[in-house]
């Protein structure tokens, strides 16, 4: 298959906010962080009603509430600042997929990547998050494919030139 995926787009919030999310409950342990949180409450709880572990009670309910703070902010607060706050999102995005490469174009950005820059993908139902690094990643909102053989086109070639592929559909 020798076809070229075009694909023009302005990144909206909820894409990237969609996306970070994903990236973090695919790196997180979030099934087990909350089974942490309650049980640490609950121990929390039982303890600070013992005169005796009242301070023990004390600071396991602190870090369970310091805990789910935490994992509010990673998925309700910091992925609407970081889109906010970052320029590069405003721009019009034009890339061009192909068995030889990417091609990737905004207002500030000229360039032409290999697909061995790629390492792993996440696809989830929203977007493809391809990344690049441990931390560093490409958000592609599944919104923007223009017709199912479009996307299917562009599945075939991230299967052939990305090794690493997890799917979160749901």
């Amino acid at each position: 298959m020798n076809s070229t995926v075009n694909l023009s787009f302005r990144y909206l919030e909820s894409d990237y906010v969609r996306a970070l999310r994903a990236h973090y409950a695919s790196r997180l342990r979030l099934r087990l962080d909350i089974v942490v949180v309650v049980a640490m409450t609950a121990i929390g709880i039982y303890l600070w009603q013992s005169p005796s572990s009242r301070w023990f009670g004390v600071a396991f309910v602190s870090i369970a509430a310091l805990f789910s703070l935490m994992l509010v902010a990673a998925f309700a607060v910091i992925p609407p600042l970081v889109f906010r706050r970052e320029p590069k999102f405003r721009d019009e995005y034009s890339l061009a997929f192909s068995s030889e490469g990417i091609h990737f174009r905004t207002a500030h950005i000229d360039s032409r990547l290999q697909w061995s820059m790629y390492s792993s993908a996440l696809v989830d139902a929203h977007s493809y998050v391809l990344y690049y690094g441990t931390r560093q990643f490409t958000v592609i909102p599944k919104r923007v494919f223009q017709s199912s053989e479009q996307q299917q086109a562009f599945e075939q070639l991230l299967r052939q030139h990305v090794s690493e592929i997890v799917r979160r559909d749901t």
